[in-house]
């Protein structure tokens, strides 16, 4: 298979396989007025199997969904078809509509205009609290 590279925009790398979908979803890139490809299941050696995002495009990332659905995203920024910048992502400290509260009695669930915010509490387990009920949102 061959995709062509990409002039300028941005290749997310290293993305563990089956979840560039959800990517593509919470980035909105299917609103993009430039070319997306989606590459899934590629081989790695690092991981066995990895997706690719590439957009030829200049875009602007929230380099913390991105980090929450997958920290070992390697997002390669590329102008005038060279490498300008690499960025490592980690798991961000604080998440805004990137995931939602579940409990039912949560201001969020009753007023449906305020953001879902939540803090990081165990990045080893990956887990994160609702800024307004404490409740917690492990994936």
């Amino acid at each position: 298979m061959n995709i062509d590279g990409v002039h300028t925009g941005v290749v997310l790398d290293h993305i563990q396989a089956g979840k560039s979908m959800r990517i593509y979803e919470l980035l909105g890139l299917g609103k993009l007025k430039c070319c997306v490809a989606i590459i899934q299941n590629a081989d790695s050696e690092k991981y066995g199997k990895k997706d690719i995002i590439k957009v030829d495009g200049d875009i602007d990332l929230d380099f913390d969904i991105l980090g929450y659905i997958d920290s070992n995203i390697t997002v390669n920024i590329v102008r005038e078809g060279k490498l300008e910048k690499k960025v490592h992502l980690d798991l961000p400290e604080s998440l805004s509509n990137v995931i939602k509260c579940k409990n039912p009695r949560c201001i969020t669930s009753i007023e449906q205009e305020i953001p879902h915010k939540f803090k990081l509490v165990n990045k080893e387990k990956k887990v994160y609290r609702c800024i307004y009920c404490d409740a917690e949102f492990t994936e």
